[in-house]
């Protein structure tokens, strides 16, 4: 049986998730060697919710890092990016507190991400694990675009114009659109990332490395930033990667270079890992959009979404309904969950079912509303009592 399949079954409540992560990040914690564990986690499944990497992040990372005290940091990451900026920030807050990093990613960790995961000691990946392309974005006209795909193309002109002397009337508009300083704020874009990735790679992920490995040779500082750079020169290369969500592998990053532990091959520590980011996925399932944990505490983040069943306030606050729509016939029912303590249902409502089954008073069809009972705990912070 899978590890999801095995949750599913379980009925896990919101409570219940909470707990079996914190027992997964401790578990992670002791076959690691006791390192502190600290998770930066979003949803990237909520497009409509700020789940990038912002300013807004670096409070409760300060937060949760106050609460660890060893001296080796693991961070769990997942992230679909964001700014290189804050990436940079955050990289500072952890050095500053720790002398060694390990950098896991069980899922995905792209773009500002991949740009974190250059500054570990070790980085940890498994065989579904993913980074991407370090390619700066750009927003002009409103669109997303590749600072190198824009610097590229506009080479491209560049050499069609001296090669032939004459200027395809094609590009007129699309020149007329940038500007000089938009050029070189692409350049400044794709030059910070790539040299944050190669001095953090010079400095963390190459210290330790001396000699050659098939000359045993001494490794020289010089090959080592040679090294780095071309690491980072291809990891923002979209000539390459031709998108900015390409899954960049174990295999790929092993090509240019770079030592990868694959945690796949320590059964226990790839127990924990896939049952951790299991829970993490049934855990977004909410409207939680953003986590910040440790074994120990949390920083939980929350989205309002259309149809999300909110607790009512005031004297109803130990009641949460949920308007509910039958999946098979489409009639509309209203469902009294209790908080935390028994209450009398109200006129017009169906209690909770124990079960998480909901049968439809019109069509009889059996609902399953296991999602929605770790909703309205997830936002109310308190169990439903049947």
């Amino acid at each position: 049986m899978g590890v999801y399949t095995e949750y599913l079954d379980r009925k896990l409540t919101f409570q219940d998730l909470t707990k079996e992560r914190k027992a997964q990040l401790k578990r992670i914690s002791d076959l690691r060697g006791g390192c502190d564990v600290l998770v930066f986690a979003a949803d990237l499944a909520k497009a409509n919710a700020p789940i990038s990497i912002t300013y807004p992040d670096i409070l409760p990372i300060t937060d949760q890092l106050a609460n660890l005290k060893g001296d080796k940091l693991d961070l769990i990451l997942e992230t679909p990016g964001g700014y290189g900026e804050v990436a940079e920030d955050i990289i500072d807050l952890l050095r500053a507190k720790y002398e060694t990093l390990g950098v896991i990613v069980p899922g995905w960790a792209k773009s500002a991400g991949t740009i974190m995961v250059m500054a570990a000691d070790e980085i940890l990946m498994g065989p579904t694990s993913a980074l991407g392309p370090i390619d700066a974005q750009l927003s002009w006209q409103g669109k997303s675009f590749s600072a190198d795909a824009l610097l590229e193309g506009f080479e491209k002109i560049k050499k069609e114009v001296q090669d032939t002397g004459i200027l395809n009337k094609a590009y007129i508009p699309i020149l007329q659109g940038i500007s000089p300083g938009e050029l070189q704020t692409a350049r400044n874009a794709l030059d910070f990332s790539q040299i944050l990735v190669k001095n953090w790679l010079c400095k963390f992920k190459f210290k330790n490395w001396t000699t050659h490995s098939k000359t045993g040779l001494p490794v020289t500082p010089t090959e080592r930033e040679a090294r780095a750079g071309e690491i980072a020169k291809k990891l923002s290369a979209h000539q390459d990667w031709l998108t900015h969500g390409r899954s960049i592998k174990i295999a790929d990053l092993e090509a240019m270079g770079l030592r990868i532990t694959d945690y796949s091959k320590s059964p226990d520590l790839a127990d924990a890992l896939t049952r951790y980011h299991t829970l993490l996925q049934m855990t977004f399932a909410t409207n939680i959009y953003k986590i910040f944990e440790t074994p120990e505490s949390q920083i939980l983040r929350f989205t309002l979404q259309a149809g999300v069943p909110l607790p009512q306030p005031a004297r109803e606050s130990d009641v949460a309904i949920l308007d509910f729509q039958c999946g098979n016939c489409k009639a509309s029912s209203r469902i009294q969950a209790n908080l935390e303590k028994s209450q009398p249902i109200q006129p017009g409502s169906h209690p909770f079912p124990s079960d998480n089954k909901f049968r439809c008073p019109h069509c009889g069809a059996e609902n399953d509303l296991s999602e929605a009972r770790r909703q309205i705990e997830a936002q109310a912070k308190k169990p439903v009592v049947t």
